[in-house]
């Protein structure tokens, strides 16, 4: 694992490649070796999804832990907000969750959660970071003799995720005659998401529920709605909810089989917690992806939204400046601070059901309060990342939209070798042209 090592969230790279054994190992030597001097407990939490390359990590990870001191536990496939849940519901220093979300199988990350259940802020990242390039860290951080730690493995840990999650859920509701069809992904959350639903009285119709290690992700969950939406169709259901490889995302689909957009699905909550007398401060956090509309929508209710650069962790770190208890990216990391710490699909997906059941409406409706502004996104892949200052071109371009009176955003992918376009505005047409333009632009500076 050479160079920068955390990205937007954690590390993630090619299983194998960047995301080595080897390389594993000497990262959980590092994180050992920063939490140890301040322990509470010497012990670590260590979760992941599904990825067949999950088992050659978990136990570069074990090994690293156990090295330098500490002892662990292995939960096994669980989503990542149930790994930062129980870490701090079992006490533990610090929790560790191997997954690449919504990458397919042949990636796979780490992320870490403090003791908490926080995920970790860039300056502890960067002390992690200086320990783990340091051979004289790692070699004096490592044990001997009965100094080194050792591993437990639990699995009977969901019970109490599951009941956490169907905590949040009010008791004055049941989903008793709803039909939801519920996208596991092949997941992380392929257990947990049916049970839950079902024991909340909901007729469950369960997807992405057969992990083989390979198909996580695999035209299924979050990423591919589609699947879910004609699903939703053929079984008739009210309402349809993917998840995401590691179920800390969700995507909604109404009863006729549309996508509902996050940005929607964020302003109805948002109202649906005012009016419950929940929504702290009158506000919450979006990110600079966010439609315009969704601004305009909040201002009519009487709440400010507030936006962070994009990332659940700057969502979050936003919202406890802002003293806020909701926030979230469109692209479905929604986050209740009452209920969890980092994003939660599954807990997610009760709050907006919860809505849906209490409004009497169908998801068609009940989702769909306000128009978006014209908004075109592209990812392009590149050769390198070279700094956006340097692109020739990139400064009067970007002034010619601003006079148009458009909003754009131009920003790298901080865990994959691309880059995404955004430009929102009014006139259709002008954005078609601004973007086709900015397009012709990145591709000469940047694809190879």
């Amino acid at each position: 694992m050479m160079g920068k090592l955390f990205g937007t969230d954690g590390v993630r790279g090619k299983a194998g490649v960047k995301v080595s054994a080897p390389a594993a190992m000497r990262l959980a030597m590092a994180t050992g070796a920063y939490f140890r001097p301040h322990s509470r407990t010497n012990k670590i939490l260590v979760g992941k999804d599904t990825r067949r390359s999950g088992y050659m990590i978990e136990n570069a990870i074990v090994s690293g832990l156990t090295a330098v001191g500490y002892d662990v536990i292995q939960i096994g496939p669980m989503p990542t907000p149930a790994v930062a849940f129980l870490t701090e519901n079992m006490r533990c220093d610090a929790g560790i969750m191997i997954s690449a979300s919504h990458n397919p199988y042949y990636d796979n990350g780490i992320k870490f959660f403090d003791a908490e259940g926080n995920k970790l802020n860039r300056e502890v990242e960067e002390k992690i970071e200086a320990i783990y390039q340091d051979d004289e860290a790692i070699a004096r951080a490592q044990k001997t003799g009965k100094e080194i730690g050792k591993s437990k493995r639990i699995d009977d840990v969901i019970g109490r995720y599951i009941v956490h999650i169907k905590n949040s859920f009010p008791r004055s509701l049941t989903l008793s005659g709803l039909r939801v069809v519920v996208d596991c992904a092949n997941g992380a959350g392929y257990r947990v998401a049916p049970t839950v639903l079902s024991e909340l009285g909901a007729d469950v119709v369960v997807l992405g529920d057969e992990p083989n290690g390979f198909n996580i992700n695999e035209g299924c969950g979050a990423m591919h709605p589609e699947y879910l939406a004609k699903e939703v169709l053929r079984y008739r259901a009210d309402v349809g909810v993917a998840l995401d490889g590691d179920a800390d995302r969700l995507v909604m689909v109404d009863e006729r089989g549309e996508v509902i957009d996050g940005d929607k699905l964020m302003g109805v909550l948002a109202i649906y917690l005012k009016e419950q007398g929940t929504l702290r401060n009158d506000g919450m956090v979006a990110t600079v992806m966010s439609n315009q509309a969704l601004d305009d929508y909040l201002a009519r209710h009487a709440i400010t939204l507030y936006r962070s650069a994009v990332g659940d962790k700057n969502v979050v770190e936003m919202m406890q400046s802002k003293g806020l208890n909701f926030g979230g990216e469109q692209s479905g990391h929604i986050i209740f601070s009452d209920f969890a710490k980092t994003g939660d699909g599954i807990s997610s997906a009760l709050q907006a059901l919860a809505y849906l059941v209490s409004s009497g409406k169908r998801a068609s409706e009940a989702f769909n309060p306000f128009e978006l502004y014209p908004q075109k996104l592209v990812n392009l892949n590149v050769a390198t990342k070279r700094p956006l200052e340097e692109i020739r071109g990139l400064a009067e371009l970007q002034e010619k939209i601003e006079a148009a009176g458009m909003r754009h955003l131009f920003r790298y992918s901080g865990t994959e070798n691309k880059i995404r376009l955004l430009i929102e505005g009014k006139d259709a047409q002008a954005l078609e042209e601004a973007m086709e333009e900015a397009e012709a632009l990145f591709r000469r500076e940047l694809v190879r």
